[in-house]
C-alpha cells in the first residue's frame, strides 16, 4: 500500500528534486528532507517555490519538445 502512495507521488510530482540533487550532486532524500522540514519553519514559503520551479521546468521541457520537432523538419 505504501509503495503504491509512493509511486503515485513520484510520477504526478515535477521532479524538483530530482532536478536540484542532479545539479548539486546531493542525494535526493536530503533535498525531500529539506522542503519538507524548511516548509514548516517558513510557514510554506518552500512549497510556493516548489510550485514555481516545478513550472518552470515543465515549461523549459515542453520548449526543448518543440524545439527538436521544429529542427526535425
Amino acid at each position: 500500500m505504501s509503495q503504491r502512495i509512493i509511486t503515485f507521488f513520484e510520477k504526478r510530482s515535477f521532479g524538483v528534486c530530482t532536478y536540484l540533487a542532479e545539479r548539486l550532486d546531493i542525494s535526493i532524500s536530503k533535498i525531500r528532507l529539506f522542503f519538507i522540514y524548511s516548509s514548516f519553519l517558513a510557514v510554506g514559503f518552500p512549497i510556493i517555490f516548489y510550485m514555481l520551479a516545478g513550472l518552470v521546468l515543465d515549461v523549459r521541457h515542453y520548449v526543448k519538445k518543440i524545439r527538436l520537432r521544429i529542427w526535425d523538419v
